[in-house]
């Protein structure tokens, strides 16, 4: 498999703090790759630098063989990049139907057409049967059902998504993991964060560990969480994962 999204020595600092150290990683398409790490070790910052809502301050990045280092987060998304966001922010005044519409999609500017696509993405997310209710209306989990709409709306060929099950309850945990691997099925690539081990051991083929803004280990789940490395890096930190790393 080809790399579609490659990236080589990205840094990025905010002051004395080197939030990105030469951060290299490829993914493969239809690869679905996990990253970890202890908070405050760049995770974030790199989705953010990579799409452009961070101007990188060296490297480059590399999507569908085109350098899209330091281009605008809407031209990115154009491209087939998109990106969710840890806390969601739907148009909260719109209804679920109308937040889909409002998406800026290449090719479907035909109203009729939109809408259809529209309604077919919230059939296959199950939130037709709230299509013409408020977002504002919408439960934390629902609001992240509809920011995946969202996205689909754009036919993107690589997602990335920040904690995407933070916050929900195991139900509609279990209906975004599984939509979502129904995604990947399609060829929908991913690249997540996540701190819930249990959904990174059961989605990702391939696991990236940073740590203090480098990436220190990659591979299978088994093999990172076996990595001393990995126990290093947590050790100390307010997240746990002595149950996942005994």
């Amino acid at each position: 498999m080809e790399s579609l999204l490659e990236i080589e020595d990205l840094r990025k600092s905010f002051g004395a703090i080197h939030a990105n150290d030469g951060i290299t990683l490829s993914v493969e398409e239809g690869n679905v790759r996990g990253i970890i790490g202890p908070n405050g070790s760049g995770k974030s910052t790199f989705f953010n630098t990579v799409t452009g809502f961070h101007h990188p301050d060296g490297g480059t990045v590399r999507f569908d063989g085109t350098d899209i280092t330091g281009k605008r987060p809407p031209e990115i998304a154009r491209q087939g990049l998109a990106r969710t966001f840890q806390i969601v922010s739907p148009f909260k005044n719109l209804t679920v139907r109308e937040n889909l519409l409002a998406v800026k999609s290449k090719g479907l500017r035909v109203t009729d057409e939109k809408r259809r696509r529209a309604d077919e993405i919230l059939e296959f997310l199950d939130l037709d049967h709230i299509a013409d209710n408020e977002a504002s209306d919408m439960s934390g989990g629902q609001q992240k059902l509809l920011e995946l709409a969202r996205l689909l709306m754009l036919d993107p060929k690589c997602v990335l998504l920040d904690e995407p099950t933070a916050g929900v309850n195991p139900a509609l945990q279990k209906r975004i993991v599984d939509r979502l691997k129904e995604m990947n099925e399609r060829g929908t690539t991913f690249v997540i964060i996540e701190h819930d081990m249990d959904l990174i051991r059961e989605f990702a083929d391939e696991v990236t560990v940073f740590d203090h803004g480098q990436v220190i280990v990659e591979g299978s789940f088994d093999e990172v969480t076996a990595d001393s490395r990995v126990r290093d890096a947590y050790l100390g930190s307010e997240d746990d994962l002595s149950e996942v790393l005994a």
